[in-house]
């Protein structure tokens, strides 16, 4: 995945072999706490969804690499016994803290349910929402059959994000599903996970609500 500053991205996976990934409300608010550890640092939330067996995030990359902490080197002098040391800032991208957070993600599933392998499939899609080149991406085999201009698909992509439960014939509304953005959009819950003025500079904040 190629993340570049200053662009809307979709982020999404599933369970390997669309096997369930969140077993309780727990692990859900779990996976929660994990965005904001792992992606915040890197980018502002949008939009999110998690779903019994896979995730949406729409997220605005504000830095695709952020400094974690600092390596410490050495350079020889004249005798073996004597060094001097350099600290040097230790970087990480944002395909990286993603990772991590599917993986310390699986690991505490897998201690809770008592198996063990991939949760997830290996790889994480991230679809540009702003740099579409022609290109219609494909969300689990639903494919948006026309072509539409780079300012309206951000707007497509939020609504399909916030009707995935419905969709699924999880809930009749949308603000019914407890574990996505749309009841903060709605003002039934007051989440601090999304970034309502980045949502708003792209015209995402109300329109989500129409009908």
């Amino acid at each position: 995945m190629n993340f570049e500053p200053g662009n809307l991205y979709h982020v999404y996976n599933q369970g390997n072999n669309r096997q369930k990934i969140f077993f309780s409300r727990e692990n859900y608010l779990f996976f929660l706490k994990k965005i904001k550890t792992h992606i915040l640092p890197h980018a502002d939330i949008v939009a999110w969804c998690l779903m019994p067996n896979h995730f949406h995030l729409m997220i605005y990359v504000k830095d695709a690499e952020i400094e974690v902490g600092t390596e410490i080197g050495s350079t020889t002098l004249s005798r073996a016994t004597n060094t001097n040391r350099t600290r040097t800032a230790k970087m990480q991208n944002l395909n990286k803290s993603i990772a991590i957070l599917l993986t310390s993600y699986t690991r505490a599933i897998n201690i809770q349910e008592k198996r063990s392998g991939s949760l997830f499939k290996p790889h994480t899609k991230a679809e540009c929402l702003t740099k579409i080149n022609g290109i219609t991406p494909a969300f689990f085999g639903s494919h948006i059959n026309v072509r539409i201009p780079e300012k309206e698909y951000p707007q497509v992509c939020f609504n399909y994000i916030h009707q995935n439960p419905v969709t699924a014939n999880l809930v009749k509304l949308p603000e019914e599903w407890e574990f996505s953005s749309y009841a903060d959009y709605c003002g039934i819950r007051n989440g601090k996970l999304i970034n309502r003025a980045r949502a708003a500079e792209f015209g995402l904040v109300y329109s989500c609500l129409q009908g």
